[in-house]
């Protein structure tokens, strides 16, 4: 597959809404193979449409390694809980912060064959799939976090 370049925070693509996916066909396939390409590359643990300059509603999590889902038309059903943690995010390199985000979530989205399927997440997998997803809807966790920093400077101290 290929690696594609990663939008970077300041352009507006990143703040756009994205459009429900009518078909996965082979074109999206491609995309989204693509796109876990390129979240390898940049040692990511996810990458939505918009972060590769697609305006549509998929993203790619693998929250762990080998561990991979393909998300298309995601909608959380369910969020129970609250976690806070740091994040950081291949669309905004440099910094990290600290955001609260729902412990436990459900999840429905089409796989790569079209088919609906229900999931639930939780702890950092949880995490993972919210930020994603969050990118749909032009959000980025820098929007929700506090104590936004360079990371390096925690290890300085």
């Amino acid at each position: 597959m290929a690696i594609r370049n990663v939008v970077k925070e300041g352009d507006p693509i990143l703040r756009k809404k994205c459009r429900e996916i009518t078909e996965v066909n082979d074109h999206i396939r491609m995309t989204m193979e693509d796109m876990l390409d390129t979240m390898r590359a940049e040692m990511g643990v996810g990458i939505a449409g918009p972060q590769v300059g697609v305006m549509r509603r998929m993203f790619v999590a693998e929250p762990e390694p080998d561990r991979v889902y393909f998300m298309i038309n995601p909608e959380i059903t369910e969020k129970e809980g609250t976690q806070t943690g740091d994040e950081a995010c291949l669309s905004v390199p440099g910094l990290c912060g600290t955001v609260e985000r729902p412990e436990k979530i459900k999840i429905t989205a089409l796989d790569l064959d079209g088919n609906r399927q229900e999931y639930e997440f939780e702890g950092f997998d949880a995490v993972v799939m919210c930020h994603e997803y969050d990118h749909l809807d032009g959000i980025l966790y820098t929007d929700k976090a506090t104590n936004i920093r360079n990371p390096q400077d925690d290890e300085e101290e």
